[in-house]
């Protein structure tokens, strides 16, 4: 986790339902504010047609070249937003994240995240499309 952005779950708060925090403190800095990633491949092709697994591995693979592209990573993260097109996503969404988020991140305190589940995506094929906000590093 960067120096300037810290995970946080008060005590008395109602616990995590998942691989996030309730809050984010960031320290005075400028944000990326980062667009839906979906599974598009370098090529603009859907990648993982019907496959949820493949798509999760490359919304994150994309998302992780925007925040490189910038000078920045997965511990930079301050917010993520997740948007799946069926319920039953939702189990195997979370599966993937505690797979994933150890190696992404340096700790095991990981950025809020709301869910929702949606009607459709921009195309019928996408199942799954993550924003996110991230503090830019000095």
């Amino acid at each position: 986790m960067s120096a300037n952005v810290q995970y946080i779950n008060p005590e008395n708060g109602s616990p995590a339902q998942g691989l996030y925090s309730n809050l984010t403190r960031v320290r005075s800095g400028d944000l990326y504010y980062i667009s839906g990633q979906l599974a598009v491949g370098s090529d603009g092709s859907v990648v993982g047609k019907g496959d949820f697994d493949a798509q999760f591995a490359q919304v994150f693979k994309n998302l992780g070249d925007v925040l490189e592209a910038v000078g920045c990573d997965f511990n930079d993260v301050v917010k993520f937003n997740t948007y799946l097109v069926a319920s039953q996503h939702i189990d195997n969404f979370m599966k993937n994240r505690q797979a994933l988020f150890p190696q992404l991140f340096a700790s095991s305190d990981y950025a809020p995240n709301t869910l929702l589940v949606v009607n459709r995506l921009v195309k019928e094929d996408f199942l799954i499309e993550v924003e996110a906000v991230a503090r830019a590093r000095d």
